[in-house]
This record gives C-alpha cells, sequence and structure tokens, in this order.
C-alpha cells in the first residue's frame, strides 16, 4: 500500500485536499473489489458490512464526508496494519 498515502489517510489532517485516485487506491490495495457505473465508483469486500460508494469532484479530489467514511472503515474493521494505526 502506498504508505504515505495511507498514512496522510490515517491523520485526517487533510481530508479536503485527498485526491480521489489516491483513496481508489488504498481502497484496491486493501482488498476491496471495485465496481464503476457512470461516475460511481463502488466497493466492498467480504467481511465489511458498508458499501463504500466514491465520486470525484470537478477539481480530482476526493469528497470529505468518503475520506472519512473510509478511515472509519479501514480502521473499524482493522484493515490496516497495527503499527500504522498506532504512528497517528
Amino acid at each position: 500500500m502506498a504508505d504515505k498515502e495511507l498514512e496522510r489517510l490515517l491523520r485526517g489532517g487533510s481530508d479536503a485536499n485527498f485526491r480521489f485516485e489516491s483513496l481508489r487506491r488504498i481502497l484496491r490495495t486493501a482488498g476491496f473489489s471495485e465496481r464503476i457505473k457512470g461516475s460511481h465508483h463502488v466497493y466492498s469486500r467480504t467481511g465489511v458490512e458498508e458499501i463504500i460508494n466514491l465520486q470525484s469532484l470537478p477539481n480530482g479530489k476526493a469528497k470529505v464526508y468518503q475520506v472519512k467514511q473510509v478511515r472509519g472503515i479501514l480502521t473499524r474493521y482493522r484493515l490496516v496494519s497495527d503499527d500504522k494505526a498506532h504512528e497517528v
């Protein structure tokens, strides 16, 4: 996983400036399957109840609430290594 991107996501200090492509990469690396229908990128993973639906903003950034949602799911389901979660 792109460690710098993941660390930045887990820190949570720059949710408004998080790139959409970085969020997609993190989810795919964490084992989520991606389905694209129009502008919607839908992610699911076995063992995770929530479905993640992402849409990019016109400037290529991710929506703030979606960045927070992804961070919450990654930590709640312990999909990041313990050392990464403790660094932040």
